[in-house]
């Protein structure tokens, strides 16, 4: 997306991460500028680098232009100085191509794998009660698909592969959903499988069908948070639909500790109820301004973090006062 009177300048999105590459921690940047030609976006610039040693600037391991660049293929050596490294050249089919997409599968172009390998691990939760409801093919998924429509699967793989993880997701649905007893995926006759809801209150369980949607959303959450095999990055929309606003500071933390256990967690809401789980350090919103949107941090405004680290309000009640300056329509 580029801005109106901008159109002949470059867009530019750089990323930095750690990364373990070849035994050691690494802090790794990743620049991409993309510009239109002929009414097309193509590549501009491409860059993977990092430092070979704990002195010195970062070197470039991957650098293409417009179509065309080369890769370091013997990155690993690190005895030996810079212009004694191997760099291939490459020309790409066209110039709108990503070189790390297709270098990346190749596990000689070290930085390029490792990185191509940790943007295929992120994942865009758009999560539909809908998709999740209802019996589905017996089959095997051990991770939650974007909309949620395997989630009988993953119920059942993580039961059977990861046990002590499924109690954990289980005692959590009871602390949150009060009289929850159990949550299994049952297998029908017709070989389909079906998620059924146990009540402390009544004989028989329910199955998704008669169980509300804040239930289902936030067994689907749990499950997608407590995952045996975590995403680097997991990005939420509006977990606050068809939930209970005093489940949401819960959840929150639910996202925090999720963070703390290695992945990254990106969430965006209108809930002033979940952003008060949320620490005013972890807190961006959107602020346009003459045509132009910017990210402020709440915590760099004097104003809020005053009034936070006094105890004064919590996030969510500063947002109901207006407080997060440009957050609010008028």
């Amino acid at each position: 997306m580029v801005s109106r009177n901008h159109l002949h300048e470059s867009i530019v999105i750089e990323l930095q991460f750690r990364i373990e590459l070849l035994g050691k921690n690494r802090l790794v940047t990743y620049h991409l500028a993309i510009k239109e030609k002929n009414n097309k976006p193509i590549i501009e610039r491409e860059i993977l680098r990092y430092k070979r040693f704990e002195y010195g600037s970062p070197y470039h391991f991957l650098d293409f232009s417009n179509g065309s660049g080369y890769a370091i293929t013997n990155e690993e050596q690190f005895n030996i100085p810079d212009e004694k490294l191997d760099r291939e050249h490459q020309t790409l089919e066209s110039p709108d191509i990503l070189a790390i997409k297709g270098l990346g599968q190749f596990s000689r172009f070290k930085a390029a794998s490792a990185f191509r390998q940790l943007i295929e691990n992120w994942f865009v939760s758009d999560f539909h009660i809908s998709s999740a409801r209802g019996s589905k093919e017996a089959g095997y998924a051990e991770q939650l698909s974007e909309t949620g429509d395997n989630l009988p699967l993953v119920a059942q793989y993580i039961y059977e592969n990861h046990p002590d993880i499924f109690q954990n997701i289980l005692n959590k649905m009871k602390e949150r959903v009060p009289g929850t007893r159990n949550v299994e995926a049952r297998p029908t006759e017709d070989g389909r499988l079906v998620l059924r809801f146990e009540d402390g209150s009544f004989k028989d369980p329910f199955i998704d069908k008669f169980v509300s949607d804040g239930t289902i959303k936030m067994f689907a959450y749990l499950v997608l948070l407590y995952d045996p095999n975590p995403h680097p990055l997991l990005c939420v929309e509006e977990p606050e639909n068809q939930l209970y606003p005093q489940l949401l500071v819960e959840l929150a933390e639910e996202f925090q500790e999720y963070g703390s256990r290695g992945g990254q967690v990106m969430v965006s809401t209108h809930s002033p109820d979940f952003l008060n789980g949320v620490s005013l350090d972890s807190i961006f919103w959107l602020k346009k301004e003459k045509g132009f949107t910017t990210a402020v941090r709440a915590s760099k405004n004097e104003v809020l973090k005053n009034l936070y680290d006094s105890g004064a309000y919590l996030p969510g009640a500063m947002w109901r006062q207006k407080l997060f300056e440009g957050a609010n329509l008028r």
